[in-house]
């Protein structure tokens, strides 16, 4: 299918903890369906993963578990989702991250029958296909231990599976690096999209086949948070990674278009575009997320969030107690907030001191800003081609930047202006696609396998 209309038409009606196609899974938990519920992702400490060091490992992820179920039962949160996202040595091992899978569902139904705690466990694979150079995205040992990572941890009681693929990331990085907006566009409109449908059309498939797991999302976060990251550390203009974070909702899209029902990814912060062009709930992380990054996103990341996460902490030692259990306090007091707001009628106000209190500090808080979202999302479903429909959504970005420069809102130095200028010149002066895949192919082929993308 392609999403040809907003799901949620009326923007005033895009609001956290409320989505028109929430999802039932897991131990009785609906999400979208009015009430806003933490996702904790946790993950291992310094520790190598290996055969002699598994037990380790597996004790690891008991404490975690049991830490964190056990603060959000004392704190009586009325629903939780834990993310379990694979190490690399988990998925290139499948039954290794199916043997944690099945610890943490255990924990999750002990919960549920002896507390009444309504929860749901997200398993996140990952994305080991670009082992080599370039990748080999359709075949080989990398890609069948994905996919039966995924058939593996679906059986052993995933509610919920996603994953951040990397399809287009081989040219993405360079072009980021070298700042060539063709190459990026390329990366983001042509080869991201191809893979993430094959890709979807498969775990859609893994999860129908067996008939318990709901297919989430994808996230941009290998893209688009590599860009944030990047222009946090000086060496990107703020407004080059805001106009990538608005161009890779196009690829993200496509999950939702392959079967993905969400919820969307914590660490895909397109999820606001995906939300109101969908309908589907998301995951979103903004001021959580410190334990693994900074970004200029802190508030206005939970206006429209239907899971809160705080992406991914380690288990380390903190005065209060272990950081995971920590993580599940701050994340429950952050949901008990918004959805008192909602219970009285205090929704949207909440919603707008969230988005305001961030967006005219940064051009990429501004580009979730609903004004951004509702722009982006239009000008995604009017194009026709993902191609077409990525440059769009550039142009859209570049658009609502330069009207709050003009207005005085957001403060550009004079080098982001001469940015914006050289993005939205670029943007505009872009070939077809088979004229630029000629190019791409010509400059940057020893980059990408053509067969990595249906292309002989």
């Amino acid at each position: 299918m392609q999403y040809c209309a907003l799901a949620i038409p009326d923007r005033r009606q895009l609001i956290y903890g409320r989505s028109p196609r929430p999802v039932r899974c897991g131990f009785d938990l609906e999400i979208g369906g009015g009430v806003v519920f933490p996702e904790v992702n946790f993950t291992l400490p310094a520790i190598e993963i290996l055969d002699r060091t598994w037990s380790e490992v597996i004790s690891q992820y008991q404490e975690m578990a049991g830490n964190i179920l056990r603060r959000a039962v004392a704190l009586q949160v009325p629903g939780i989702v834990l993310e379990f996202e694979l190490l690399p040595p988990m998925t290139a091992n499948p039954p290794w991250g199916a043997e944690i899978t099945r610890l943490l569902h255990q924990h999750l139904a002990e919960a549920y029958e002896r507390h009444g705690l309504r929860s749901a466990l997200r398993v996140t694979p990952t994305d080991i296909r670009d082992q080599v150079r370039p990748p080999v995205l359709r075949e080989g040992a990398p890609w069948e231990n994905l996919a039966r990572s995924f058939e593996l941890c679906i059986e052993a009681g995933a509610d919920i599976v996603s994953i951040e693929s990397v399809g287009g990331k081989e040219l993405h990085d360079p072009g980021l690096m070298y700042a060539d907006l063709r190459q990026i566009v390329f990366a983001l409109g042509v080869l991201a999209p191809r893979d993430t449908a094959w890709l979807w059309d498969r775990i859609s498939q893994m999860c129908a086949a067996q008939g318990r797991a709901i297919p989430g999302g994808d996230s941009a976060c290998g893209f688009a948070n590599t860009a944030m990251q990047l222009a946090h550390q000086k060496m990107l203009p703020e407004v080059l990674a805001a106009v990538v974070r608005a161009m890779s909702a196009v690829r993200s899209l496509v999950a939702f278009e392959h079967g993905a029902v969400g919820p969307s990814k914590d660490c895909a912060y397109e999820g606001p575009v995906i939300k109101a062009i969908t309908g589907c709930p998301i995951s979103m992380e903004g001021k959580s997320a410190t334990c693994a990054h900074f970004s200029p996103l802190g508030n206005i990341a939970a206006c429209v969030c239907d899971l809160w996460s705080n992406e991914s902490v380690q288990n380390v030692r903190l005065l209060s107690g272990s950081a995971p259990e920590a993580y599940a306090e701050l994340l429950a007091y952050d949901c008990r907030l918004m959805n008192v707001a909602a219970s009285q009628g205090q929704a949207f106000l909440l919603r707008d001191w969230l988005s305001q209190s961030d967006e005219d500090l940064s051009p990429q808080a501004a580009v979730l800003s609903l004004a951004a979202t509702y722009r982006i999302a239009e000008a995604i479903i009017n194009a026709d081609t993902q191609y077409q429909r990525t440059i769009a959504a550039g142009m859209a970005a570049v658009c609502e930047l330069r009207e709050r420069a003009g207005s005085g809102r957001l403060k550009l130095s004079a080098k982001e202006k001469q940015w914006l200028d050289r993005i939205e010149s670029e943007l505009g002066g872009l070939p077809d696609e088979d004229e630029l895949r000629s190019e791409m192919l010509d400059r940057r082929g020893e980059l990408f396998a053509p067969t990595s993308y249906g292309w002989e």
